[in-house]
């Protein structure tokens, strides 16, 4: 996973400052709303909506804003969308396995989105179930390295159901069934450790390991995919290593 952690950590930063800023809030705003409608406004008893609220919070997302999408969820405040979740399923350069999670009101807006970014980036559309096999459905919370240790990390998981705890540099991923990430989220927050992140992502089971030209064409496609306002994550297999990853920085 690192290349590709590591990959998602930077990118992460870049689109915090970068012109993408008000796409990014809109995406959280819009989990938000999901949430609250899902599991109600009440954040102690919704741990979905605790983590979108936080996360946006993370990003600078004004309170009004965050406030506003969690009224509008649980339908106290009129204007609410009816979101459905839809998955899409290709193939990107170098045979990279692409999963598109979309997050819409529009299902034929969403999908033609998706196919022309695929199809104008180097990819193609596959069949449901033909790239899924290939993803598991974890959960993954960041947690800011600072003074910790992964000893502190592991001490602090282990038995509310992580399964690995990874070095990314900067910070650790913790791994889990997607079914434990709140229990071990809450291990986290009972230790006292901060955490950025918690989500559960479909992680890849194999990797392609890319070159610089293959990780340029990947990235550019997965740009031109999160460009839509109806896709909300993507995930895929591929692995870039540190060398490669600071050549297409440069």
């Amino acid at each position: 996973m690192s290349g590709h952690s590591k990959w998602a950590t930077t990118k992460h930063k870049k689109a915090v400052i970068d012109a993408k800023r008000g796409k990014l809030f809109a995406k959280m705003i819009k989990n938000i709303e999901v949430a609250a409608r899902t599991g109600g406004a009440d954040v102690s008893g919704n741990p979905t909506l605790f983590d979108a609220i936080q996360k946006a919070k993370k990003s600078s997302v004004p309170n009004k804003n965050i406030d506003s999408a969690v009224k509008r969820g649980a339908g106290l405040e009129a204007g609410g969308a009816d979101y459905e979740t839809i998955m899409y399923e290709g193939y990107g350069p170098n045979g990279v396995a692409v999963l598109i999670e979309c997050l819409t009101d529009n299902r034929n807006r969403a999908a033609s989105d998706v196919r022309v970014a695929m199809t104008r980036n180097g990819g193609s559309m596959a069949d449901p179930g033909s790239v899924s096999y290939l993803f598991n459905r974890k959960g993954v919370v960041i947690v800011p390295k600072g003074e910790l240790s992964e000893d502190d990390v592991l001490g602090a998981v282990l038995d509310a159901g992580a399964e690995e705890v990874n070095d990314l540099g900067e910070s650790f991923e913790v791994l889990s069934e997607a079914t434990d990430m709140v229990a071990v989220r809450t291990a986290l927050q009972d230790a006292g450790i901060e955490y950025d992140s918690a989500d559960a992502n479909f992680v890849p089971t194999m990797q392609v390991e890319l070159d610089e030209e293959g990780a340029r064409k990947i990235f550019k496609l997965i740009d031109a995919l999160e460009d839509s306002d109806d896709v909300q994550n993507v995930f895929a297999n591929f692995d870039v290593s540190d060398e490669v990853m600071e050549k297409v920085d440069a």
